[in-house]
């Protein structure tokens, strides 16, 4: 995965080979899957290249079909659906070895005002620069050392913000451009970091546990206000239910100051393979 911050931008800045048809690169990366978190944010940036700028993203809802192959490129065809007065609609396929591994709808509106209220951030939270990395967490927790968290993750910083396991702070580790753009697609990649996990806590599992077969299956995002993805924010996580080798999972992303900038939604593979139900249910 990105190394830096500047490697996750540049792999956001996808190859233009045709009229609204682009192309992604891989990282280097040990993982046997392309991350779905990367495959969300340059489909949202194969969207963006279509839209008039001025038009600001405020929803995406995105299907994982096929696992990535992490050695070759990704191919996203953008297709302009509807561009009315306020809102832009468009549809953008991912396809590797001729093959659809990913599609998603996502739409745009021109800013207007209106009505205006939000959920309120949660409190007694650990504050950013006092919570733990999020490296040394899954370093105590799986055995595995911290670096190799950071060779994967080192693009985002991540901490936990409570003792249960489901807040943390997320930024990009660096600082972006002023493009709100590149700033929706990183939060775009990030928002699919953690989330699958909240549906493994209530049964003492995490995520890297080689007893669970895991996996995104779709991933629904909702853009609220202005935000920026180098600054500190919430990710409030919940996992309403699991069932069918399924586990759902929602989010909620707050600036430091306690504004709601997004929601996110999804429903995640958590297949057990080596797991004893009996015992774990018991």
């Amino acid at each position: 995965m990105p190394e830096s911050l500047e490697d996750l931008v540049e792999l956001l800045d996808l190859e233009m080979i045709d009229v609204d048809l682009f192309r992604g690169r891989q990282p280097q990366t040990s993982a046997q899957r392309v991350f779905g978190g990367q495959v969300l944010g340059q489909a949202l940036v194969a969207a963006s290249r279509t839209v008039d700028p001025e038009r600001i993203v405020h929803s995406l809802h995105g299907y994982f079909l096929r696992p990535g192959d992490t050695a070759v490129p990704i191919v996203y065809k953008a297709e302009r659906i509807r561009d009315g007065r306020t809102f832009s609609s468009r549809r953008v396929v991912a396809s590797q070895h001729g093959k659809t591994i990913f599609y998603m709808s996502t739409s745009y509106q021109r800013p207007e005002p209106g009505l205006d209220h939000s959920d309120p951030m949660p409190d007694e939270l650990v504050p950013p620069e006092q919570a733990p990395t999020l490296a040394s967490v899954f370093e105590a927790a799986s055995g595995r050392k911290a670096e190799d968290w950071n060779k994967e993750w080192a693009a985002l910083d991540v901490r936990l913000a409570g003792v249960s396991g489901r807040q943390f702070w997320i930024r990009a580790a660096g600082k972006l451009p002023d493009e709100p753009a590149l700033h929706a697609c990183v939060l775009a990649y990030a928002s699919d970091l953690t989330l699958l996990g909240a549906s493994l806590l209530p049964h003492g599992i995490i995520i890297g546990d080689r007893r669970i077969q895991p996996a995104s299956i779709d991933h629904a995002l909702w853009f609220h206000r202005e935000f920026r993805a180098d600054e500190w924010l919430l990710y409030d996580q919940a996992s309403p239910s699991a069932s069918g080798a399924r586990g759902f999972a929602t989010g909620r992303l707050f600036t430091q100051d306690g504004r709601l900038i997004a929601s996110v939604a999804q429903e995640g593979l958590i297949r057990p393979i080596g797991l004893d139900l009996e015992d774990e249910s018991s």
